[in-house]
């Protein structure tokens, strides 16, 4: 019997919500189908209930597709399905005529884009080089104004001190909009992030003056743009909020094929958009990659499916940088299977080194991400929370769920995957009893 490519966790955890996730347990038996059946690329049955509804999955990277109205995915339907394929409680067999003409309509969209990008910007309409120069230069020129404005307010700031700021809470904003005017988005976003600073502890003033030099940093290295190297002038135009598009970055950015084990994730949900961001480790190269994707709505789909403590071969473009991070995915190459080895940890020391090292070459990285083994979690007399190493020293444990990431330590050493800021260590996932479990949630 061909392995399943997910545990039962990991197909609930595809639920859009609680009452899909209910909805799909109570149709993850045989009762509730005909015609099942599997085979090495997809999965496929028809769901009796108001009507007989084809529901088929595509197991290179568990897309769903169900025939009933509903504007969920995945599906009630397709949850059920996945925990039969979970439970490996598929008979092997032949795709019928309405999956394999599905999966070959995936598969021609599949290679229509790889020709576009293949074709790269010469596949496209020829630009105009003049035109595309003076928008460049007059963006630079009004971001650089800003700048300087921000440069003026900063040193006001310092200058005037910091006493009585949290009765000013109007003050970011009208600063974000002054950036947001000047087209520096990214940077608007990062002085909307200190106001929440204000009063927020005895120690407000400490991290808020941490957070005005990391924004004077970028107004000086904005002055000497020219003169970065290259890669380092990327990652400041990125900051600032001159994105690249991803036709760029399959041009420009680094390619690394390996099998990539999903060890972390979550989802961030606004009014208009959601927002996952999802880290793959490579378990050949050693390398951490970012995958950022955003959805608008409720009920829109994300172009790219991840589950946690799956592994994935596949080939990764990263975004061009001093220090690489954030990464697409070009090409998947096989099938999502399961990934029950352990990933290769730091020891605290390890994890200070390594984020020394990124903001060497960067030093506008806030953070970094790793797994971090051989730690306890463990609470002092003040209720602070820890993770502790076998020496004794000891970092301060971020948000997460900590109450169950204590029970699933059960006081030993385990093997977290998270951030780490310079001052706390958020953890994403646990690895414990075998698999990657969640830390999501409260702390």
């Amino acid at each position: 019997m061909t392995a399943s490519p997910l545990t039962t966790e990991q197909a609930l955890a595809l639920a859009p919500d609680p009452a899909s996730a209910s909805a799909g347990q109570k149709l993850a038996t045989e009762r509730s189908w005909q015609g099942l059946g599997r085979d090495e690329r997809a999965a496929w049955g028809e769901c009796k209930g108001s009507a007989l509804y084809q529901v088929r999955i595509d197991l290179s990277d568990l897309a769903t597709k169900c025939t009933c109205p509903s504007r969920k995915f995945p599906c009630k339907h397709a949850i059920g399905l996945l925990l039969l394929v979970a439970g490996q409680r598929l008979p092997a067999g032949t795709p019928p005529e309405w999956v394999a003409e599905w999966l070959g309509k995936r598969s021609a969209t599949a290679e229509r884009k790889a020709k576009r990008e293949a074709a790269g910007p010469e596949g496209a309409a020829p630009a105009d080089p003049e035109a595309k120069a003076k928008r460049t230069t007059e963006r630079h020129t009004r971001i650089q104004k800003g700048l300087e404005g921000l440069a003026l307010w900063l040193e006001d700031m310092v200058r005037n001190g910091l006493a009585g700021l949290e009765a000013e809470t109007d003050l970011w904003n009208t600063q974000a909009a002054r950036l947001v005017d000047a087209q520096a988005p990214g940077l608007a976003s990062q002085m909307r992030q200190l106001a929440p600073l204000l009063g927020s502890g005895p120690d407000w003033p400490r991290r808020m003056l941490d957070g005005l030099g990391r924004l004077a940093l970028v107004t000086e290295a904005w002055k000497k743009l020219d003169e970065l190297p290259p890669l380092l002038a990327a990652d400041l135009r990125s900051l600032v909020g001159i994105s690249l598009r991803e036709e760029d970055v399959l041009v420009q950015g680094e390619r690394v094929t390996d099998t990539w084990v999903v060890v972390g994730q979550e989802l961030e949900d606004t009014e208009r958009v959601r927002v996952q961001r999802t880290y793959l480790f490579g378990a050949t190269s050693g390398r951490t990659a970012l995958v950022l994707q955003f959805a608008a709505g409720p009920s829109a789909r994300f172009a790219e499916s991840f589950l946690l403590g799956t592994a994935i071969p596949a080939e990764l473009v990263f975004w061009p940088s001093a220090a690489p991070q954030r990464a697409l995915v070009q090409e998947r190459k096989g099938e999502v299977r399961p990934h029950t080895q352990s990933v290769p940890s730091l020891t605290l020391d390890g994890l200070c080194q390594r984020f020394a090292d990124e903001l060497s070459r960067n030093p506008f990285r806030e953070r970094t991400a790793a797994m971090l083994g051989a730690v306890v979690p463990v609470v002092d007399g003040a209720r602070s929370w820890w993770l502790r190493d076998a020496t004794g020293t000891a970092i301060r444990l971020g948000t997460c769920d900590r109450w169950r990431l204590l029970a699933l330590s059960g006081g030993q050493p385990i093997a977290l995957f998270g951030e780490w800021d310079g001052e706390e260590f958020r953890p994403l996932s646990v690895h414990a009893e075998g698999r990657l479990h969640p830390l999501g949630g409260p702390s």
